[in-house]
């Protein structure tokens, strides 16, 4: 817990960042936690009033002040359509560190984010051992998606069609690379991602195996560590710096031009979080050289939509919010997801919008993200395409959820799936 200093310098930051919010509502319109459950306490407006007086709720009754802050997707839309240009998210974090601070972490808590998450061989080890034992718990959902579905009440997969854990992540089947640039004179360090590694191992490959057709070396170092979003959004700082320092070493050890990722939250993270919250030197990473790698594809290698009058393929594109809300990438993706030649993007209903899954949101509230989703899958299938796509592992997930129980069976891909395909 923290010292009544650390408390007090903590509160007087974030009433500093609070004084810009007018109340003026116009992030009522945006939020999709709001629109499904209509209270004023789940809409930013209701949350900047709530911290506003936060050092007395505090005393009051800090559980529910933290319950009220945690039901919020941190996907950046209030603050991307702001007037009045509110840092919500950064009032989010930082009210969260401070009720961390002041409560402290559960049992659980402490395990997965200071035993687990800053222990990468640790944690690979556990998930490999839970990988053997998934089908006892498990049975087939949906075959074209590749859901699945709990074989009995088991509490967190209960409602649940969710993607099971790779036969083989990643980081077994590619433990490192490490090779010199081709024609391209470019080298770039690899950053799957927890879910890329541990669930859509398919995504690394089709990652590996773009940058090499366009002759761009890579340095993927092994053990790589979370890029710290969850303990971060739980308000554990000391755990999120742990992580980053470990990364920022690993990466520090190499050479590279660009740091890529295909995890919009990992992107998003490592390139406005890091530098924001993390307790040390980032050394030779420069965040500015950190981008998603579909933007590096359009906007480094010059990768371009094929515009050829052939029948394609219709595919429901997803735009992020991290990707979208937070670094303003949208039309990168779809160039990608457009330049084999074999599909063209759909746009989906109602425009971009939230998924649903804002990480540990979809485990504390996952009726709530069930909602969002659910209105989601169910504009994908308005859209006339034959399978969805999007540039963020975490949303294919959700995506993959909510369409399996909405009886879609669409398949779920990454843009960089469907880029790899025409190699």
């Amino acid at each position: 817990m923290a010292d009544i200093k650390q408390l007090s310098r903590m509160l007087q930051e974030l009433d500093d960042l609070l004084t810009r919010c007018m109340r003026c509502g116009m992030c009522q319109a945006q939020c999709p936690v709001f629109t499904k459950s209509g209270k004023e306490t789940d809409v930013t407006r209701g949350k900047l009033a709530l911290l506003s007086g936060l050092s007395q709720e505090m005393l009051k009754d800090p559980k529910e002040v933290q319950d009220n802050l945690n039901r919020c997707l941190l996907c950046g839309t209030c603050e991307a359509n702001c007037p009045s240009g509110v840092k919500v998210t950064d009032i989010f974090l930082k009210a969260r560190a401070i009720l961390n601070g002041y409560l402290g972490l559960s049992s659980t808590q402490r395990l997965i984010f200071r035993r687990l998450l800053t222990r990468p061989k640790l944690m690979n080890a556990l998930i490999s051992m839970s990988s053997a034992f998934q089908g006892v718990f498990s049975k087939d959902a949906d075959q074209i998606i590749g859901t699945s579905c709990a074989r009995f009440n088991a509490p967190l997969i209960r409602d649940r069609h969710f993607k099971k854990l790779a036969g083989k992540p990643l980081h077994r089947q590619v433990p490192s690379l490490d090779t010199p640039a081709g024609s391209s004179g470019i080298k770039v360090a690899f950053f799957p991602g927890c879910v890329t590694d541990k669930v859509f191992p398919d995504v690394g490959q089709a990652v590996i195996k773009i940058l090499k057709h366009h002759q761009v070396g890579i340095y993927m170092p092994e053990n790589q560590a979370c890029c710290g979003i969850p303990a971060l959004s739980s308000g554990e700082s000391d755990a999120f710096s742990t992580m980053v320092r470990q990364n920022v070493e690993l990466f520090s050890a190499g050479k590279w031009d660009y740091l890529i990722t295909p995890c919009a939250t990992c992107t998003a993270t490592m390139r406005k979080l890091w530098p924001e919250y993390h307790k040390g030197s980032l050394g030779r990473v420069i965040t500015e050289n950190i981008l998603d790698v579909s933007q590096f594809l359009v906007d480094v290698l010059g990768v371009k939509p094929e515009t050829s009058d052939n029948r394609k393929t219709p595919v429901a594109y997803h735009d992020p919010c991290h990707l979208r809300n937070s670094l303003k990438v949208s039309a990168q993706p779809r160039a990608v997801l457009e330049a084999g030649g074999t599909y063209k993007t759909a746009e989906i209903p109602g425009g971009p919008s939230c998924c649903g899954s804002g990480g540990s949101f979809n485990i504390k509230h996952y009726q709530l993200s069930k909602d969002i989703g659910q209105e989601k899958a169910r504009n994908i299938k308005a859209s006339g395409a034959e399978m969805a796509a999007t540039a963020c592992p975490a949303c294919m997930l959700q995506l993959a959820d909510m369409l399996s129980q909405e009886e879609a069976s669409m398949p779920v891909k990454h843009v960089l799936e469907l880029y790899a395909e025409s190699l």
